[in-house]
């Protein structure tokens, strides 16, 4: 069941001129995710933080801090409506935000709105809500001022955690990072889906559950931290060396046996622990001592390698030893109850003994009550039964037809089950005072031992959180070297430089979707070919291209190897996209509106650290807005100089470069793809090279996807008279100037109706004249 906590944190800091400025921090905290958003009264901004992965903050949030008392923050619990999602949606879209334009119309301030906040994330979207709904209600500011007066805010920043690479959902999705799809089981009623072809299913060959949520938080939560980075490539350089191919298959079945640790730890909570729990625990908790054991003997350059070796301490040992040496996994299958070992309990033992000795003892107690019973009884035999205790049991006799029948003298009728009668005699309740309710006895000595192995056990848990947490890491390292292995990955390069370096780098999804794959490099430096301009015709590979270099870049960020030859990383604290188009139902958005939309974003957010992948802006307008515009964007981020981020874009809007528009600049950098033309066959090589390419191929390529060969011709001929600036005529002009002479015939006729006369028939005259016409046009 989801968790959800809003609170609101009012604090103060200090400022230079001794003045306290207020803080208002609004946390929302879901699903395993958090989202931030605070308003500082000082400089009157709000700065908000997208949905993030709960660890860091969590531990971000409940760290004890220095401050005084009158700093110390106070915490408010408010209803969930308060946070509600269209509700919170609304409220941002219909803010009161001084740093827009006053002008703006309803549609144009959402896009202004959507180019600075991520309304792809709920839970922020619903943080932002919240926080605008208490500073509002409370007057943060402006307690004195006129009612009419909001409070003021100055401006609106988006803020990531520290080493974290900026990245939102748009670029999660157009490079296929994840992929869901519905699950194609007919039995699943549910919306069930699985991941499809992306990057996480490519690079996903985890054993355990643990070590894909590792690997999913990685990829959510792709880092610049180079210290952490090498750590992970030293352990899949370690796993990808042949000689330690052993010792990587041993790990691997080792985690294999890892299962929900913490869902067994809530349950002894909860003392409702059951027999396969045990079973699991201990197969858990042996495997785990293999694994401690394998990494106190491999290289201790590896960090993880260190961690495991530490954490995997002498409790894991003594928490198998314990639970090996009280437990009977065979008698606990076979009763379906927590059982424990002989030489555990004395007490435990003495009444199983007496339990075990037990079958002859009633069958003797059995013959001795057949003795005195009538003779018209065949035979008789003691049960024990839980609560009622023993019994002795006879067959129903034929003449046992009425309530009455079933009396015996001596013996007291109890009832009757499955034709055989249950009496208690003298004897059986003899039985009872003497040996007394065995079996429940020994349930409940064995529960009370369970009780107080549950208790060693969660006394012990921290080291079984740790075997969560690093088994999953190490299962993601491995599932990442498996990866790299068979798919001959490079351990990529990390530089200070500010540049990207990658050779003869492969998509490593497209490689598995074409027959054949040509390699291309990307290679950007500090203060020159920083902007990759890249033209050619319709599927060239430009697109392609684009998302090869976002996504090798993205795999050295999270610490895998990446397909090239070579690569060379500098700090990257950002990645935008803008790669496709989309509807927005719930924004109400164009699709020209999401492409400024998302370029915007870029703009406003990326730093000379960013890479920008930018394909055929623009193309949601007409040609010259388009053009404009893309022109405008670049020349923006040329006069950054040095703080221009990485860019690769491709256009077809060749009089970009025809006309000149861009300055000469060394951050500039054109490049295009090879083809050559077969007769009237183009052929593409899918080759980068230097230069520009100045002609679509459009026809060629309408062709090639099997457009009708007279709409090509068409297209040609309205293109050349476009281009030529000649006017553009109906294929079937004659017909037209008839079609017109005929109209103009009808009106003239219409206009020299006499209506004032009565043997004028307008009605015939509309059957006969009008209506003939109609039918041709």
């Amino acid at each position: 069941m989801d968790q959800r906590q809003n609170f609101l944190i009012p604090d103060y800091q200090e400022d230079e001129d001794e003045q306290l400025a207020e803080i208002y921090l609004s946390v929302l905290w879901q699903s395993g995710l958090l989202a931030v958003a605070y308003y500082n009264s000082g400089d009157c901004s709000i700065h908000f933080m997208p949905d993030t992965p709960e660890t860091e903050l969590l531990r971000l949030l409940s760290r004890d801090g220095d401050a005084d008392d009158r700093s110390r923050a106070e915490i408010f619990l408010f209803p969930r409506m308060d946070f509600a999602l269209q509700t919170c949606k609304q409220r941002i879209i219909m803010g009161n935000f001084s740093s827009l334009p006053s002008n703006l119309s309803d549609s144009e301030k959402i896009l202004h709105l959507s180019s600075i906040i991520p309304f792809d994330c709920p839970l922020m979207v619903c943080t932002l809500g919240g926080l605008l709904k208490y500073i509002d209600r409370h007057r943060i500011g402006i307690q004195l001022e006129d009612s009419n007066v909001g409070v003021p805010i100055l401006s609106l920043r988006k803020y990531v955690m520290t080493d974290i690479v900026d990245m939102d959902q748009d670029t999660f999705s157009v490079l296929q990072i994840f992929k869901s799809e519905a699950h194609p089981s007919a039995y699943k009623m549910s919306s069930s889906v699985k991941e499809g072809l992306s990057l996480f299913g490519l690079l996903n060959r985890c054993q355990s559950k643990w070590g894909e949520s590792s690997m999913r938080l990685w990829f959510m939560r792709p880092t610049c931290c180079h210290a952490e980075l090498k750590s992970r490539l030293d352990a899949i350089e370690f796993f990808m060396a042949p000689r330690n191919q052993e010792t990587t298959e041993s790990l691997q079945g080792c985690l294999k046996r890892i299962k929900n640790i913490p869902l067994i730890l809530k349950r002894m909570t909860l003392s409702s622990t059951k027999v396969s729990d045990w079973q699991v625990l201990y197969k858990t908790v042996y495997n785990a001592v293999c694994i401690g054991d394998i990494c106190r003997t491999l290289p201790k350059t590896v960090a993880l390698f260190s961690c495991i070796s530490s954490a995997f301490n002498s409790d894991l040992h003594y928490i198998a030893s314990v639970i090996s040496k009280v437990v009977d996994f065979e008698e606990s299958v076979t009763l379906k109850c927590f059982c424990i070992k002989p030489f555990v309990d004395p007490v435990v033992d003495d009444k199983k003994r007496r339990l075990q000795g037990l079958s002859d003892f009633l069958t003797e107690i059995a013959r001795k009550e057949l003795e005195t019973l009538d003779n018209k009884i065949p035979s008789c035999s003691v049960i024990y039964m839980p609560l009622l205790g023993y019994l002795l049991s006879i067959e129903r006799l034929p003449s046992m037809q009425e309530s009455g029948d079933f009396e015996i003298e001596g013996l007291e009728f109890m009832f009757l089950s499955k034709d055989r009668a249950h009496y208690k005699s003298a004897r059986t309740r003899e039985l009872d005072a003497m040996l007394g309710d065995l079996h429940c006895d020994i349930r409940d000595h064995e529960t009370m031992i369970m009780h107080q192995l549950q208790t060693l056990i969660l006394e012990k848990s921290a080291v079984l959180h740790d075997v969560t947490e690093y088994a999953g890491q190490l299962d993601a390292l491995l599932a990442l070297a498996v990866a790299a292995r068979e798919n001959g990955y490079a351990r990529p390069c990390y530089t200070q430089n500010n540049s990207i370096t990658i050779r003869e780098g492969r998509h490593p999804l497209m490689v598995f979707c074409s027959g054949t794959f040509v390699p291309n490099s990307a290679e950007t430096a500090e203060k020159e070919k920083r902007i990759k301009i890249l033209t050619g015709p319709n599927s060239c590979g430009k697109s392609v291209y684009l998302k090869q270099v976002g996504l090798i870049v993205f795999m050295a960020l999270i610490g895998s190897y990446v397909p090239a030859s070579y690569a060379e990383i500098g700090p990257i604290d950002g990645i935008f996209t803008r790669l496709q188009t989309r509807e927005s139902v719930t924004l109400g958005l164009s699709t020209f509106m999401i492409d400024l939309n998302q370029v915007a974003r870029a703009v406003n957010n990326a730093t000379a650290n960013s890479l920008v992948l930018v394909d055929e802006f623009g193309k949601g307008t007409n040609t010259v807005d388009g053009l404009s515009l893309l022109a405008a964007v670049l020349r923006h981020w040329i006069s950054q100089g040095s703080s221009c981020p990485h860019i690769f874009l491709s256009t077809n809007f060749h009089s970009l470069i025809q006309l000149k528009i861009l300055p000469e600049d060394p951050l500039v950098h054109y490049q295009t793809f090879e083809w050559c033309l077969d007769g009237e066959d183009l052929i593409f090589f899918y080759q980068l090279k230097d230069g520009v390419s100045e002609v679509s191929q459009a026809a060629r390529v309408a062709a090639m996807a099997g457009m009708p060969e007279e709409i090509i011709r068409r297209g040609v001929e309205v293109s050349d008279l476009f281009r030529k600036g000649q006017a553009i005529h109906c294929l079937n002009q004659a017909a037209k100037e008839e079609k017109l002479e005929k109209c103009q015939k009808l009106v003239s006729g219409f206009l020299d109706l006499d209506l004032d006369d009565p043997q004028t028939d307008l009605q015939r005259y509309l059957c006969d004249q009008v209506l003939p016409f109609s039918s041709v046009l």
